[in-house]
């Protein structure tokens, strides 16, 4: 396939590089990928003053607020947690080459479907930092160039830790390439390198990622944005439920896991409604509600959650209550409003788990546990690309080995068909 025709000249030079560099990425061993990890994590430790020099650039010529402006913010822990994410990518077994299946036929041919590099993967993302560092190294693990396109907003902090990740020692050139975002012009051509770029990935909001899907010629998985849920079910343990929904909600409301509705069976709504709004409203979080959690609350300040609300991303300290009439309407409400990121019940019943669990159409569903561990960390994964909410290639966190592909070897001793 011929790769078709770029307008951006920079953009046009940087992916034939990155085209270039996966052919030399996929001859190396796990061992030489490994130094290379462990170098960029040193260097990310090392150049800690530069990287907050730089990340203050961006926050004081930025207009992000609220969930975005946390984004861009990095702190020494966060560098850390960066540095640490890429330690844990080299602790990760090597994907290339695993073999996932092997046969021999009657004819004698000995068949064999192996994992291999994806080839040069594009990242369309906002303004986390932190993306660039732990999508380069998932990646570079799996044997991948990559083509970074992070948000304007972080432009200084992604171009100091591109420098930094480029300039250790072997790493091949082209191999970590950043696009200019200044303008869009940089996204449109990415887009359309057919034959240049093999798979692009959104990361970010609703309407980024519909742009892309929309847009692109290229191969698109989608990592989708996180209207999760919590459902209280009439089985459920009181605290239980209570460090779970304020966890969900508040321990980092702008993330993708982090919960936006909370839906409680009719038969306990009496008694926990009231109970969880207050303690919500305790935790700062504005709280809507429908007509029967609004009239249960009475007292508390709960306001009206209009039909739109129960499809919003919400990202900041904010929550929709919902009370329900049963497991089978709890599981409805959900697959109707849910954008099939991350939603959780919490029960006794085992029963009502486990048709959740079985029903609910999400990449990740939670029995008595907070969809805040919806996270390639916290799955054992190391770093992630993004939570891929598609079903095809790849569901959940999208971490290293999803960033392979596989293909067929074929041993024979002459045969012929």
């Amino acid at each position: 396939m011929s790769a078709t025709f770029v307008q951006s000249v920079p953009t046009r030079e940087k992916l034939l590089r990155a085209r270039a560099a996966s052919a030399q990425l996929v001859k190396l061993s796990t061992q030489e990928k490994n130094t290379l990890l462990l170098a960029i994590a040193n260097a990310i430790e090392a150049s800690e003053k530069k990287i907050l020099a730089a990340n203050l650039h961006d926050a004081e010529n930025s207009s992000l607020q609220g969930a975005m402006r946390d984004r861009l913010t990095l702190t020494p822990a966060r560098i850390k947690e960066m540095a640490q994410s890429v330690r844990e990518v080299v602790a990760l077994p090597d994907p290339v080459g695993e073999v996932l299946a092997e046969w021999t036929r009657p004819n004698g041919l000995s068949i064999r479907k192996v994992r291999v590099p994806l080839g040069v993967v594009g990242i369309i993302y906002e303004s986390r930092p932190n993306v660039t560092v732990d999508t380069a190294a998932l990646a570079l693990k799996a044997g991948n160039a990559i083509v970074l396109r992070g948000g304007k907003e972080s432009a200084q902090t992604n171009q100091c830790l591109v420098e930094l990740m480029t300039a250790v020692p072997g790493m091949p050139e082209g191999a970590v390439e950043l696009l200019d975002s200044s303008t869009r012009q940089s996204v449109h051509d990415l887009i359309k390198a057919r034959g240049l770029v093999d798979v692009i990935v959104p990361r970010g909001g609703v309407s980024l990622i519909s742009y892309v899907v929309d847009n692109s010629v290229v191969p698109v998985i989608e990592t989708g944005a996180g209207n999760c849920h919590i459902f209280v079910d009439e089985s459920a343990d009181f605290d239980m439920a209570d460090r779970i929904v304020i966890n969900a909600k508040t321990q980092r409301p702008s993330v993708c896991n982090a919960a936006e509705k909370l839906l409680v069976h009719e038969q306990i709504a009496a008694e926990y409604v009231p109970r969880i709004v207050g303690k919500l409203i305790d935790c700062g979080v504005e709280v809507r509600g429908d007509e029967r959690s609004r009239i249960l609350a009475d007292g508390l300040k709960i306001t009206v959650a209009a039909e739109q609300d129960w499809y919003e991303e919400y990202l900041e300290l904010r929550i929709a209550v919902g009370v329900v009439r049963s497991v089978d309407a709890a599981i409805a409400h959900i697959n109707k409003y849910s954008t099939k990121h991350s939603d959780a019940i919490v029960t006794n019943s085992e029963t009502n788990a486990r048709r959740f669990l079985h029903e609910v159409d999400s990449a990740a569903v939670y029995w008595n546990a907070s969809t805040r561990f919806t996270d390639g960390g916290e799955f054992g994964f190391g770093a992630e690309m993004g939570i891929s909410t598609q079903k095809l290639h790849c569901r959940g966190p999208f971490a290293l080995a999803e960033l392979t592909s596989s293909k067929y070897e074929i041993i024979g001793t002459g045969q012929v068909r």
